[in-house]
């Protein structure tokens, strides 16, 4: 475990997903201290929980639906007083639905918005107000997507609640960077990781056919995501705001 982030508090909402755990493992190998929330019972992660421990890292769990802004509030309010206030916030909680136009019912929209766009926000200001109001400067770091930009027609719901927060992400870069705040978006492209990795694991031809499309040939694995993190959160990073990193290897130049 290096110190490069040493003692310093982290947010992670879906911290159980692929991601989620791959961007807890690599902040607490750097010293961090972790708060994990998801929607899943503490049992679902004693796993991750006892994998941190091992390494000597503390790490916190809460069960925690983003889309409820009272149980956001809730839970980071009660880690701040526990430990102290966030230096980085990782909105990451998503839910996909494959459905085009025709087929999307409301209900599956309301609740890709609610997760992917909605609760993103709710968990970003709820954990900078906390940082404003202790002076505690640091970084907010949203996991969006390509499908922000390029149309993905089967997944129509998931791409605007995508594209809403890359807008959300700069307007927050905007009015936090006098605090000392830094916003960035990391926008991945074909992830080895959550639906599509479900997809992929059945299906081997098609994650081929994916590979194959990617302009440099490979797939992003969680763990190259959290790399990124670690970037975009490194305390030499002093003017980076507002951004979008795509990580799509090449995709969006065939748009």
């Amino acid at each position: 475990m290096s110190n490069l982030f040493k003692d310093k508090l982290v947010l992670i909402s879906g911290g159980l997903g692929d991601i989620g755990r791959a961007i807890t493992l690599a902040l607490a190998r750097e010293g961090a201290v972790v708060a994990l929330c998801d929607v899943h019972g503490e049992e679902e992660a004693l796993p991750l929980l006892e994998q941190l421990e091992r390494t000597g890292a503390a790490a916190y769990y809460s069960m925690v639906d983003v889309t409820n802004p009272d149980a956001v509030n809730s839970w980071i309010g009660s880690i701040t007083e526990k430990v102290s206030a966030p230096s980085i916030v990782i909105p990451n909680a998503a839910t996909v639905t494959q459905a085009d136009c025709s087929h999307i019912t409301p209900a599956q929209w309301s609740k890709e918005i609610e997760v992917n766009l909605n609760g993103a926000f709710y968990v970003a200001q709820s954990g900078v107000l906390q940082m404003v109001k202790n002076n505690k400067q640091g970084h907010i770091v949203f996991i969006g997507s390509w499908a922000a930009h390029a149309v993905h027609a089967q997944i129509p719901a998931y791409s605007v609640a995508k594209a809403g927060l890359r807008m959300l992400c700069k307007c927050m870069a905007l009015q936090f960077a006098a605090h000392g705040i830094l916003v960035n978006e990391i926008a991945p492209g074909f992830v080895e990781a959550g639906l599509s990795k479900k997809i992929w694991e059945s299906h081997p031809a098609l994650q081929q056919q994916a590979k194959e499309k990617v302009p440099v040939k490979k797939l992003i694995t969680p763990e190259e995501i959290a790399w990124q993190v670690i970037q975009l959160c490194h305390p030499n990073n002093k003017n980076i705001t507002g951004s979008t990193v795509l990580l799509d290897g090449g995709l969006s130049l065939l748009t």
